[in-house]
């Protein structure tokens, strides 16, 4: 996915825990922790706005976008399609 998350930069900038950041903004350490390891597929803006808040940080300080991993996603589709998959 070419879209990276960085939300582990600001909470080590904020000496915040994942849990309280997910206390704040309302959602679970599981679901928080598939959002900050790159896992989600989406995420809401209400969400978005929430971490924004709970930061004191703009969605740019959050997500950005990472055209190598554009390039690796594309590299293991075409690997799965010659596997068959």
């Amino acid at each position: 996915m070419p879209i990276a998350v960085d939300i582990d930069v600001m909470l080590a900038r904020r000496k915040m825990s994942v849990g309280e950041l997910a206390d704040r903004v309302g959602i679970t350490p599981a679901n928080l922790a598939v959002l900050k390891n790159g896992r989600a597929k989406a995420v809401r803006f209400a969400t978005l706005a929430a971490l924004c808040e709970a930061l004191k940080c703009q969605p740019g300080d959050l997500l950005r976008w990472d055209p190598e991993d554009l390039e690796d996603s594309e590299d293991a589709a075409v690997a799965e399609d010659a596997a068959g998959r």
